[in-house]
């Protein structure tokens, strides 16, 4: 029975790596002065994009006039970042209210699954507006049959598909991996990348696999944005009534916006990484794209759309009569 010891240790460090029960997301910043005001700061930042977005949702649902492709897709990319901001940032600031770290090991495979989920979802709805203003734009006279309802909710729902498999396939292999008790992740919640960096077993087939999901969920997306917006460019060059051109491209402008700041602060995260690879200043930057793009998009929508303009003041003047 010499060897029993031995063999009870070995158990117990296998168990340690693969019954992990929390993990400990350590934050924007371990100060605890700035505590209050990073939970008021995100508080509002939350809940300004609920309402936000939300309202947009409503003026679509209610107003007749927003009954269209363009709007019906971007009443979908309202609720997705709802969902999206949702997944990270009520549990942040519950760890901030209760100067807490700890997120159980299912809360973060959770929140991974389902920030890759949303995060795709807007990726591709935003490929999908794209092509929207191509056909509205360069196929004036054939838009409403191109874009009818059926075809608008198919492209949701395979958007929809395609993104809950990737991300399917992402959460099986990381719940093949160990962790070791007590794990740090320097973020403000469970990112995939800095999951798979604490990680204690091999993560070669698990970082394969982010690199192919990403070139294909990147490139193709961002490629079929360039072809439409190259597409439309051509078309409004060939227009010659000046009017016409405006229309065009007002109904462009709020969409390239939105385009920009994404990918943008996507952008910026990724090149501040790359430049100062520090977990800290990585979080610090995806705060742009998780937080602050879902916060601006309903006001580009709504400063910048006189549509929607229009339909929020005929749902105020309802509201008050």
């Amino acid at each position: 029975l010499s060897w029993f010891p031995f063999r009870h240790i070995s158990y117990m460090e296998a168990k340690n790596h693969t019954e992990v029960s929390e993990f400990l997301l350590l934050g924007l910043s371990e100060d605890p002065t700035l505590q209050p005001l990073l939970f008021g700061l995100f508080l509002s930042m939350f809940l300004v994009t609920v309402l936000g977005n939300l309202l947009i949702t409503l003026l679509i649902i209610s107003d007749s006039h927003l009954q269209t492709p363009m709007y019906f897709f971007l009443s979908i990319l309202s609720l997705s970042d709802i969902c999206f901001t949702s997944t990270t940032i009520p549990k942040m600031l519950v760890n901030l209210h209760a100067h807490s770290k700890d997120i159980s090991y299912r809360q973060c495979l959770t929140q991974v699954y389902f920030f890759m989920i949303f995060a795709g979802l807007d990726n591709f709805l935003l490929t999908v507006m794209a092509y929207d203003r191509f056909v509205a734009i360069c196929h004036p006279l054939h838009y409403t049959v191109i874009m009818n309802p059926q075809f608008c909710a198919c492209l949701v729902l395979m958007s929809w598909f395609v993104i809950f498999w990737v991300a399917l396939i992402h959460l099986i292999l990381i719940m093949r991996l160990t962790f070791s008790l007590g794990t740090e992740i320097p973020h403000f919640f469970c990112d995939l990348p800095q999951l798979l960096k604490v990680a204690s077993s091999d993560i070669f087939i698990n970082n394969v696999y982010l690199y192919v999901s990403t070139v294909l969920l990147g490139v193709f997306p961002v490629t079929g944005i360039l072809y439409s917006y190259s597409k439309i460019v051509s078309s409004l060059m060939r227009m010659s009534s000046t009017a016409g051109k405006y229309k065009a491209f007002s109904t462009c402008g709020s969409h390239l916006c939105v385009v920009s700041l994404y990918y943008g602060t996507s952008l910026v995260e990724y090149l501040s990484y790359a430049v100062t690879p520090s977990s800290q200043s990585s979080a610090i930057a995806s705060v742009m794209y998780t937080v602050v793009t879902p916060m601006l998009n309903p006001f580009i929508y709504s400063l910048r759309n006189k549509d929607v303009k229009v339909a929020l003041r005929r749902l105020l003047s309802r509201a008050a009569s």
